[in-house]
């Protein structure tokens, strides 16, 4: 590594160090895009890495390594910079390379991230998602429709930026029903609702065998006959209750949106923050909206650590062309999400900085410059 910045102004050079070796635990919903994205930025910051996927994900992480390691002998680096916890992958080998790695980055189950946190090992986890989207009456109905299609359906919603629940306003709640018929999506009735539910949740927990399947494959396997599942692209429920008892008011891990009525924006905003504090709270919160206002009041009020305008979400949240945020398939979420950071998981995140700092000329503040507004405002 090196320099990477220098501020003479304040006299402060930053110097790149590595973290050491990092752990990497990854979940079943993601078995390649993520461990790759972290051994990118581990080896960005000249890091050895130790990959703990999932056992449902193991096989393919295997895969995975033979590729990353044709490219090391390709540049003639040490193949084992990168590795995989040996088979067979269980929590007992996770939790022990926990308390042997340098730094670990946790993304997945909940447990698995207070499991991190109390390894002994200094650790960066990211929060669950349970994104939802609100739509209100200033929005491009055509393009928010669109938009919701393709980040709903990319990996079958399996990220935890993929929408969940959609709050429309009820002014163009109808329309924009119809907008997303169009992109195909397709509403279940009641009975059709209640028929997948039984599918989709077994004794309260989602149904493994349901996760990550195309809307052809959930049709079919929750018998929606009525359906035309080779037109379809995802399922839509319209849903008004929120918490345990309404689990389409939760993480799907499927394509299927949940869609609420809401009778204006402020009525929707308090519709997402019910559903935040269900499930996702800290991760984002999705806006399709033409006032800017809406999206600064979403920010000040809701406990978020994202809200993305206009956007196709999953694609949004970790960055890209079209936004400023880092690149990452990991999102912090802060306190309200009980992790240790807020932003996107990045680069920076498996560096150590050192600060060379040199003195400079003193900019120390009198007491009366120090208290000038203060005792202006409250005349002390």
């Amino acid at each position: 590594m090196g320099v990477i910045s220098e501020d003479e102004e304040l006299g402060i050079t930053e110097i790149a160090r590595p973290v050491g070796v990092v752990a990497a635990v990854t979940p079943s919903t993601n078995p390649v895009a993520t461990p790759t994205n972290n051994t990118l930025n581990a080896l960005k910051g000249r890091n050895a890495i130790i990959i703990a996927p999932s056992p449902a994900g193991e096989k393919v992480c295997s895969r995975l390594l033979q590729y990353f390691h044709e490219e090391l002998r390709r540049i003639g680096a040490p193949v084992d910079l990168i590795q995989q916890l040996p088979s067979p992958v269980d929590k007992i080998r996770t939790l022990e390379l926990m308390k042997l790695a340098d730094w670990l980055i946790v993304t997945g189950s909940q447990s698995n991230v207070r499991a991190a946190y109390s390894s002994g090992t200094p650790a960066i986890g990211v929060g669950a998602g349970n994104v939802t989207v609100i739509v209100d009456e200033t929005a491009d109905l055509d393009a928010a429709a669109f938009k919701i299609m393709k980040s709903k359906t990319f990996d079958h919603a399996t990220s935890c930026s993929s929408e969940n629940a959609l709050v429309v306003v009820d002014q163009i709640y109808d329309t924009f029903l119809e907008k997303l018929g169009d992109c195909g999506g397709r509403l279940l009735d009641e009975q059709e609702k209640q028929t997948l539910q039984d599918s989709l949740w077994v004794n309260g927990k989602l149904n493994r065998q349901m996760l990550a399947r195309d809307a052809e494959i959930l049709c079919q396997m929750a018998d929606l006959k009525r359906i035309d599942s080779t037109e379809t692209k995802f399922l839509m429920v319209e849903e008004s209750g929120i918490g345990p008892d309404y689990p389409f008011s939760g993480e799907k891990l499927s394509p299927v949106l949940s869609v609420y009525r809401a009778s204006d924006f402020d009525d929707a905003q308090q519709t997402a923050l019910n559903i935040l504090n269900h499930q996702g709270k800290g991760h984002s919160i999705g806006l399709h909206s033409s006032l800017e206002e809406r999206a600064l009041k979403l920010g000040l009020e809701l406990p978020v650590c994202r809200v993305i305008v206009n956007q196709a979400h999953c694609f949004a949240t970790g960055g890209g062309f079209e936004n400023g945020l880092p690149f990452s398939l990991s999102m912090g979420c802060g306190s309200w999400g009980e992790n240790s950071i807020d932003d996107n998981l990045n680069y920076r995140h498996f560096l150590n900085i050192t600060r060379i700092a040199r003195p400079i000329a003193s900019r120390e503040v009198t007491v009366e410059e120090m208290f000038t507004e203060y005792r202006s405002r409250y005349g002390l």
